[in-house]
């Protein structure tokens, strides 16, 4: 069984044991989350697709660890013009276990 999960305006496609990594949520490491936004559920015989999403379908997972991606220079540059700007940004994820998908 999979299901496809919306979080942070991205969508994943998800199966139970998976680890993935979402935009940040709230939460300690271990503690225990609902992702509720549950767009499609897929099993071998049949499929559930949302309407926008899918009635009380809830995937259940645990928070393994809190942490930022690797930086993204950003540079801009004009020709000519002496005009250059540097920026860097690292953005903040959290690593999410996927224990069960409650249809």
């Amino acid at each position: 069984m999979f299901a496809v999960v919306r979080t942070g305006g991205k969508q994943y496609k998800v199966k139970e044991g998976d680890i993935i990594k979402i935009e940040k949520l709230v939460g300690e490491e271990g503690e225990l989350v609902e992702l509720e936004e549950i767009l499609l559920i897929g099993d071998a015989p049949e499929t559930t697709i949302g309407q926008p999403l899918v009635p009380n379908a809830k995937v259940a997972c645990s928070i393994i660890s809190q942490g930022k991606s690797k930086k993204v220079v950003i540079f801009k540059a004009k020709r000519r013009k002496g005009y250059q700007k540097k920026q860097g940004h690292r953005q903040s994820y959290t690593s999410v276990k996927i224990n069960q998908i409650i249809v």
